[in-house]
């Protein structure tokens, strides 16, 4: 009775996460290709990719994103940028499903697809420009800004997936690193890490430029409440945000102010691990990453098998 219980929650868990991959594509303010079309048209990397495996699971990719903006909003200039430039405040999962079609077309999209997507991002990143609170001038196509901004979310997606999902070594964070070359040069981020060691650089180079805010602060309370996810997995949704606290540097949760207590409770770890590898084993079959496999004329769980 108790494993009939079980697989019941399973299923019940696995309807709803796909239930919030068809929402999430479907929205109909957010303009999402079809992923399966046209048969055989390859992405920036093919399916074999360290890139292909992370941004199949919904939660690392959640986790990963949160904590890629908490490393952006270290910088003064990307934080006034992305605060006083975008409808976060006002409507945070439009922003988060944009931001995720975004990755989700960069990695799992046609070519031409995605080349098509990073020009319009461009176009609207030209529009960008402002002063900081502490009167420093910023462009959002500054090259500098794309280079953290790229850094970060790549940091961000892969740290994530390694800590809670399956651990990944050195060698794939080389691999996953160089994989998003071609994609960063055309945001305009032609200095993006593309290996790990080009990333430790960056981020110890970085380290004297970053400061804390209180918009920090307001994005953690944000994130905490903002509807990301269908119940049951919303009511996880402030321990998934301190999972993303967790992953960010040291010495940048330091300078953010965010300390040992904002990061994950005794036994909460536990919880996010047991999420994101069940994420890991869900095969929806609305996804992107599914839909991308059969347009490669692969098997639709082919990156599932090994999981």
């Amino acid at each position: 009775m108790l494993a009939s219980l079980r697989s019941n929650l399973h299923d019940i868990a696995e309807a709803r996460l796909d239930a919030a991959a068809r929402d999430f594509l479907s929205d109909p303010r957010i303009k999402a290709p079809d992923f399966s079309k046209p048969a055989g048209a390859p992405s920036f990397v093919g399916a074999d990719s360290v890139s292909w495996r992370i941004f199949k699971n919904p939660v690392t990719l959640f986790i990963g994103g949160v904590a890629a903006v908490f490393m952006e909003f270290a910088d003064p200039c990307v934080r006034a940028g992305v605060w006083e430039h975008s409808n976060f405040r006002v409507d945070p999962v439009l922003r988060l499903k944009r931001t995720g079609i975004a990755a989700m077309i960069t990695v799992y999209g046609t070519r031409e697809a995605a080349t098509k997507m990073i020009a319009n991002v461009n176009r609207m990143h030209e529009r960008v420009i402002g002063v900081t609170p502490s009167g420093a001038p910023y462009r959002a196509n500054d090259p500098d800004l794309l280079n953290w901004v790229q850094a970060t979310a790549a940091f961000g997606f892969l740290e994530a997936y390694s800590a809670y999902a399956a651990p990944l070594t050195d060698k794939d964070r080389d691999l996953y690193y160089n994989e998003g070359g071609e994609a960063a040069a055309l945001y305009g981020a032609v200095g993006a890490p593309s290996s790990l060691s080009d990333q430790r650089k960056m981020f110890a180079e970085r380290a004297p430029l970053l400061e804390g805010s209180d918009i920090v602060f307001e994005f953690r309370d944000i994130m905490r409440t903002a509807p990301a996810f269908p119940p049951p997995a919303h009511f996880a949704q402030r321990t998934l945000v301190r999972a993303a606290i967790d992953i960010v540097p040291t010495d940048i949760r330091s300078a953010l102010g965010l300390g040992p207590r904002y990061g994950l409770r005794p036994l909460e770890r536990t919880v996010v691990e047991r999420m994101a590898r069940r994420a890991e084993r869900y095969l929806l079959r609305s996804s992107p990453a599914v839909q991308a496999c059969l347009r490669l004329g692969l098997p639709e769980d082919y990156l599932y098998r090994n999981t």
